[in-house]
Order: C-alpha cells, then sequence, then structure tokens
C-alpha cells in the first residue's frame, strides 16, 4: 500500500514538471552544463601537467565518470534533504511525523526534480566514452563492476546525504555543514585521493568512505596497484561498504527521529 502512495507522489511531480517541456529541457541543459564545468576543470589541469597524484588523464575521467554518475543519481533520489532545514524550521515535518508512512521517503519524495539526470546524462557520456578508449582488458567481473560501480556509488553517496542531512535535528540552521560533506564528498572522489594530504586522505576516504565511491573501483577496472599501498581486493568491496553504510545511515537517521522534540522546543 505505502509503495503504491510513493509511486503516485513520484508520478505527479513528475508529470508537473515534463508539463512545461521548455523550463524542463533549459534546466536539464544547465544540469548538464554544471557537470561540465567540472570536466573542464579537470581538462585545464592536465593542460598544465601530464598527470594528476599519479594518474593519466583517462583514469581520472573514469573516477570523475563513476563519481559523477553517482551523485547525480543520489542528488536526485535524496538530494530533497537539503530541504530539511525548513521542514523543521517551519513545522512541515511534524505534520509528515503523524503520517503512517516512513518520514525520511516522504522527505525525499516531497520534490524530486527531474532536471538532476541532465547531469547524470554528461557524467555517463564521459564515463562511457573514456571507459571505450582506454587500454582496459575486459571480463565478466569488470563489465559487471564497470556497470554497478556508479549505483553503488550512488548508495554510498546517498548514506552520506542521509547521515550528514541527520545534524539538523538538532542544527536546525546546520544546511551549510551538512552541504559541506555532501557536495565536498562529491569533489573528493572524482580526483585520486593521492593528490590530498594525508589527514584529509583518512576522514574522506574511510570514516567518510569517498575513497570506495570511485577510486578503488578505477583502480580494479585499470588493474593498477594503489600508489598508496592499499590492497587490490579494495577495488571490488565497495558493495559491501555501501551495504554498511546504507545501514549505519538507516541507525542515524532513526536515532535522530527518535529524539526529534518538535519545533518549539
Amino acid at each position: 500500500m505505502a509503495d503504491r502512495v510513493y509511486l503516485s507522489i513520484l508520478g505527479s511531480r513528475f508529470r508537473s514538471q515534463l508539463s512545461y517541456r521548455t523550463s524542463f529541457l533549459l534546466d536539464f541543459v544547465a544540469q548538464m552544463l554544471g557537470q561540465a564545468g567540472e570536466l573542464i576543470v579537470i581538462l585545464v589541469l592536465f593542460g598544465r601537467a601530464t598527470e594528476l597524484g599519479g594518474f593519466a588523464v583517462h583514469e581520472v575521467l573514469i573516477m570523475y565518470g563513476i563519481a559523477g554518475v553517482g551523485f547525480g543519481l543520489a542528488d536526485l533520489f535524496v538530494g530533497q534533504l537539503d530541504e530539511l532545514p525548513r521542514l523543521i524550521r517551519t513545522g512541515q515535518l511534524d505534520v509528515l511525523l503523524l503520517r503512517p508512512l516512513s518520514t525520511l521517503a516522504q522527505v525525499v519524495t516531497g520534490d524530486i526534480q527531474l532536471r538532476r539526470v541532465g547531469r547524470i546524462a554528461a557524467a555517463l557520456g564521459v564515463l562511457v566514452y573514456v571507459l571505450s578508449t582506454s587500454d582496459i582488458a575486459w571480463s565478466a567481473p569488470k563489465l559487471l563492476l564497470a556497470i554497478t560501480a556508479p549505483l553503488v556509488g550512488a548508495v554510498l553517496f546517498g548514506s552520506i546525504w542521509v547521515v550528514a542531512c541527520s545534524i539538523c535535528f538538532w542544527i536546525v540552521d546546520g544546511r551549510e555543514l551538512a552541504n559541506a560533506v555532501t557536495y565536498g564528498s562529491n569533489m573528493f572522489s572524482s580526483y585520486p585521493i593521492t593528490v590530498y594530504p594525508p589527514w584529509l586522505r583518512r576522514v574522506l576516504a574511510f570514516v567518510i568512505p569517498g575513497a570506495f565511491i570511485a577510486y578503488y573501483p578505477a583502480l580494479a577496472l585499470l588493474d593498477r596497484p594503489d600508489p598508496l599501498g592499499a590492497p587490490a581486493f579494495l577495488g571490488w568491496c565497495s558493495p559491501l561498504i555501501a551495504l554498511v553504510a546504507a545501514g549505519v545511515a538507516g541507525l542515524v537517521w532513526r536515532f535522530a527521529v527518535r529524539h526529534y522534540q518538535g519545533t518549539g522546543s
């Protein structure tokens, strides 16, 4: 029954956005250009250097593509959590809590923006191109890894989003702090972790599992040893890490909701 409710909500959101086709198309293109802007930054860097953190341009673009598709999917499906501070301040979250439906599901389906598909399309185009033109010894496991890596990345990004936004239950104006973690993780995972100082690698690669979004899967696809000496099997561990991250995110969200005392507290 609940699934049908969510599908009805999503259907109404999609129909309302597609009814203004010109506006949707312009927003779609704007999202593509925004993603392309990040690509241009990488290309400009390689215009000045032949390697970045020990990686060639096509290797960095594989990481960029995986991270870009994963972040785009997460932004599409859970990006509405950015509105959580407003929902708390205005008391609208209290209304959601009264309904016999999942609070998290109600928040993330509240205003899904289809225009964000433009970001996914741009990153996916880059990923398909660079994978098809790179010298990769393809096998069935690697093909499966290439297909699932962006999806697993989306789960990791989504889990990071849920945990980061949960702090807004205690810090109502914590959107900027949450955005620093979510959007910062996207920027971090688009580059080899070798370009960052050791303390930042430890925090954003393992405390916040950003390295498992694109860096380690890219190493596995390229058959490259990790310059930092990490074992090769980490390239295949992202699904397990994503499962753990999703479980932790669910626990954090439930804890935050259960300890939420209302707008007037």
